[in-house]
């Protein structure tokens, strides 16, 4: 297995509605989505970018059976996430995950 970067970009979302996911999520049992390593989620011009670490793509996908539906019924159109493998992180003055 082999960590990757997820990539989001929702047009039109608002936090109110991003946080509206995330309390979904948390009502479908998935507080602490297994095999997320990192999540960082940000307003732009536009709506919201969600970028996430992830312990593979797999671990991805199986979690995406959960985030998908749920997206949908807040009204949002399927997104086709960026998966990319993880070259290197850097955290803090160190390198914490690497290829």
């Amino acid at each position: 297995m082999k960590n990757v970067m997820v990539q989001f970009d929702f047009p039109d979302m608002k936090a109110k509605e991003y946080d509206q996911v995330w309390q979904d999520l948390r009502n479908a049992g998935h507080a602490n989505p297994k095999g997320l390593i990192h999540h960082v989620g940000a307003p732009t011009e536009k709506g919201m970018k969600v970028v996430d670490i992830w312990e593979s793509a797999e671990k991805f996908n199986e979690f995406g059976k959960t985030l998908m539906p749920i997206l949908t019924k807040q009204g949002f159109k399927a997104t086709e996430p960026v998966v990319l493998p993880i070259y290197t992180v850097y955290d803090g003055g160190k390198s914490v995950l690497a290829s």
